[in-house]
């Protein structure tokens, strides 16, 4: 039985005037999906490691998400208490099953209530840790699964995410890179997802709406590296 598919496809090949048996063409797919070639690099980003992180917190700024650069990841659990208490939000979180996470010494906030799982929409706040950071655009590079569940990316109105300074990758092409190497030859996570800011739309009378889509309040928890610590413009200190 033909499916909805198959006709699609089939009017494709037809307008092209090709079939899916030729030699070239399906060798030609086949040396694109091994090679893995790169795409456009922007030079923005080719710079030194500390100019790099300089980078990164301007364009998460830029991009309307608020960021604290910590000093050590033991820090997480008294930002993560600040940025609720300077929000005037319930002292509850709702984070992923990362083992990164699980270690922290969250005993230090004990009227912190953190919750451990996927989100049903139901929770203001969620806590993720970043596969990596992109310090061109600003973008947190987040990979789906029991560790960091996508849940907590969409439904909570304010998502916090932990992301190593060391993670932090000038560009995109190289943050690819290192999933591959992660996961190895022909696998991929279920879902990457690139996040940039909160979520936004202007599709209506071209006003913009924050938490369109996700979360309205993104908060990025820089930790270590060069200048950890410090606050600059745009930057809400920890504690």
């Amino acid at each position: 039985m033909t499916s909805s598919r198959d006709v699609v496809f089939a009017s494709v090949r037809r307008a092209l005037g090709v079939s899916s048996t030729e030699a070239p063409r399906r060798q030609e797919v086949s040396d694109r999906l091994a090679g893995h070639p790169r795409g456009l690099v922007p030079a923005r980003a080719q710079i030194p490691a500390a100019a790099r992180i300089t980078l990164f917190k301007d364009m998460v700024a830029a991009a309307a998400a608020s960021i604290d650069h910590l000093p050590a990841a033991a820090s997480v659990p008294s930002a993560v208490a600040a940025y609720l208490r300077g929000r005037n939000l319930p002292m509850t979180i709702l984070r992923g099953a990362d083992p990164r996470l699980a270690a922290l010494p969250w005993e230090q906030e004990p009227n912190l209530d953190v919750w451990i799982g996927a989100s049903d929409g139901r929770q203001l706040a969620g806590l993720s840790h970043a596969f990596a950071g992109v310090a061109e655009s600003g973008t947190l590079v987040m990979l789906s699964g029991p560790d960091n569940p996508s849940t907590l990316n969409l439904l909570p109105d304010h998502h916090l995410v932990v992301v190593d300074a060391g993670d932090v990758a000038a560009d995109y092409e190289t943050v690819w890179g290192r999933i591959r190497d992660a996961y190895g030859a022909g696998l991929m996570p279920r879902t990457v997802n690139w996040i940039t800011g909160p979520s936004r739309s202007a599709d209506i009378e071209q006003t913009l709406l924050l938490g369109a889509h996700g979360p309205r309040s993104l908060h990025v928890l820089l930790v270590g590296g060069t200048q950890a610590g410090e606050t600059q413009a745009g930057e809400r200190p920890a504690g």
